[in-house]
């Protein structure tokens, strides 16, 4: 099982050479002073935590387990220790407000903090990270009594959260949700519902577990339109903040998975909980998206994680195991065969982990500078328009992200050959535990419906038009550097195509709507390539003027430039197999009936 190792020299780039990290911070008076030698070494802090904590639970929790037993769930060996160092070293408050407990800091660093986690052990990093969703949306939407009852807590990490969305008959179609809320006299209402596949819904972590439901009051309009949102705790909460009588929730059974083995996924029955309402009734869904967008950024870092976990063990063996002579002669003479990294397949396939992962890293720290000035930004045109760019980038990151992480996975137990498929090695855990980073938090395939029919094609390409801009600036200003010129124009050619493409496909749907749903996928495929060569333009530039100037790293800006480069000519001339599919319509995908699909 590969020792995982924190990135700590790539992710010091992206911070600090490629997105400036400093001085993004000054711009918002929130973290102005916020320097690198805080973030440096916060970072490093956790990077020690993961690499010596978590990663070494993280097989061994896969292989134990969780443990179910009348509505009891345990954790396997090692979790629950570990979450307590977690909290004595502040973690779950790092970035909460300090009006409401915590430190204050941008959640930019926070999200920097759970690529490590979620690289050591995804697994065990579910249990604190589902809490933040809870938090925000307590934040944004409780009211006074609820922020004074729950925050602290959940700051703190003493207690945990979760987010009960899916019902078995509903999935993503929340619009057909059951579970319902009765009014009590007390002002209270009593939630009765099932609600399935709610990861770490019971555990033995935390001495509560705060649950986000969404129901339906009586009467409520049918639809979306008709869900509110309620706070519905496992233990009810005494007046003076303790933990008081159990409360009517309670798993019914947990599910038995094809990886993240480590996470209770649980099925949860509410038989008349005591729940509270948060935010307007009927508003809940809206309520939601401030957990559900939180969750979707923490889905892309999954996506992440899997590209950098994959691609650590992957070249680690292929430096190691020997196999064949390379085809233009022994290159270690002296032992029976070359070490495989000498092979150009192997090559490709560690060259496309490695610029999946720097990639995804580059997109995921983007966006939460973004997210940073929506929280905390000081002019409101400003926190529009990163609202903007996160609304477009939002599905593409998790889709994007998690189906590259899907392939880095592969590759990863691939590079092993037949010892890759052997549990003992790691690499097979990785496939199976980020297989579902692509289905929860709504399947690639909603995302991609998100993205070309709400983000783009509803906003008649306002959202788009914002992010294009931003590439054709950049094109524009480097059209000049002769050293630039095979990224940028390949890049903008490539960016006014996006505009084109997007204009084809709204004009076939004026015709027929599910054009939509035929183009979606492969639109955000082509949306993710696009955005990474833009991040990848951005990153060799900032390599070829480190070494342009005095500079000891040569060998790391060098890798950037010929990762870049490999991505470039190896990986972005997949966006014309999406331009052709796209380009053949819906007419294929709907002649067959239903019932001709099998005989």
């Amino acid at each position: 099982m590969p020792q995982y190792k924190a990135p700590l020299r790539d992710i010091q780039f992206v911070m600090h050479e490629l997105l400036n990290a400093e001085q993004h911070y000054d711009k918002i008076s929130a973290y102005a002073g916020t320097n690198r030698e805080l973030i440096d070494g916060i970072i490093e802090a956790a990077a020690d935590f993961c690499e010596n904590e978590l990663s070494p639970i993280n097989h061994s929790g896969d292989q134990e387990g969780c443990h179910y037993e009348d509505g009891v769930v345990t954790t396997p060996k090692g979790f629950k220790e570990a979450y307590q160092k977690y909290i004595e070293l502040g973690y779950p408050s790092l970035a909460v407000s300090a009006e409401h407990g915590g430190q204050g800091l941008p959640g930019s660093i926070g999200n920097a903090i759970s690529e490590l986690v979620g690289t050591a052990n995804w697994s065990w990093g579910m249990y604190p990270g589902l809490s933040h969703g809870a938090i925000r949306t307590i934040e944004h939407h409780g009211n006074e009594q609820q922020k004074e009852v729950y925050l602290s807590k959940l700051v703190s990490g003493v207690w945990t959260g979760t987010m009960c969305l899916t019902e078995s008959h509903a999935g993503s179609d929340l619009g057909i949700i059951r579970t319902k809320a009765e009014p009590n006299e007390d002002g209270s209402y009593a939630i009765t519902g099932e609600k399935i596949f709610i990861s770490a819904g019971e555990h033995d972590m935390a001495e509560n577990i705060i649950h986000i439901v969404l129901a339906r009051l009586p009467g409520a309009p049918k639809g979306t339109k008709g869900i509110s949102l309620f706070i519905v705790p496992k233990f009810n909460v005494n007046e003076d903040g303790s933990v008081g009588e159990r409360n009517t929730v309670r798993c019914g059974s947990i599910e038995h998975k094809m990886g993240i083995h480590g996470n209770a996924t649980c099925v949860m029955n509410f038989d008349g909980a005591k729940g509270f309402l948060i935010g307007p009734e009927n508003r809940g869904l809206n309520c939601m998206f401030t957990f559900m967008n939180t969750a979707r950024i923490g889905t892309a870092v999954q996506g992440l994680a899997a590209s950098e976990g994959a691609f650590q063990g992957a070249l680690m063996y292929a430096r190691e195991r020997l196999a064949m002579r390379s085809l233009t002669g022994p290159k270690n003479p002296e032992k029976e065969a070359d070490p495989i990294i000498v092979h150009p397949a192997v090559r490709n396939m560690l060259l496309t982990q490695k610029a999946f992962a720097e990639g995804g890293r580059a997109l995921v720290y983007l966006l939460s500078q973004f997210a940073d000035i929506v929280e905390a930004g000081d002019n409101e045109e400003e926190k529009k328009y990163a609202d903007n760019i996160l609304s477009l980038l939002t599905p593409i990151a998790k889709a994007f992200l998690t189906e590259t992480g899907s392939e880095s996975a592969k590759h990863g137990v691939q590079i092993y050959g037949g010892h890759g498929f052997i549990s003992e090695h790691g690499m097979e855990q990785i496939v199976r535990d980020t297989r579902i980073a692509c289905l929860y938090e709504g399947t690639t395939e909603i995302q991609a419906l998100d993205l070309l029919g709400r983000k783009v094609l509803q906003t008649q390409g306002a959202l788009l038009k914002d992010f294009t801009k931003i590439i054709h600036k950049f094109c524009e200003a480097n059209k000049d550097n002769a050293a630039m010129a095979e990224f940028i124009e390949p890049l903008a050619a490539l960016n006014k195509e996006w505009g084109d493409l997007t204009m084809q496909i709204g004009m076939k749907a004026m015709q027929n709507p599910n054009e939509v749903g035929a183009a979606a996928v492969d639109y955000l495929y082509f949306s993710g390539y696009v955005t990474f060569a833009y991040l990848w333009a951005r990153m060799a530039l900032v390599a070829q003027e480190k070494l342009a100037g005095d500079t000891t790293e040569t060998d790391f800006y060098n890798a950037k430039i010929t990762t870049a480069r490999f991505y470039f000519k190896k990986l972005l001339p997949r966006t014309r197999s999406h331009v052709d599919v796209i380009a053949t319509g819906v007419e294929s995908l709907m002649a067959l009936d239903a019932e001709h699909f099998a005989f």
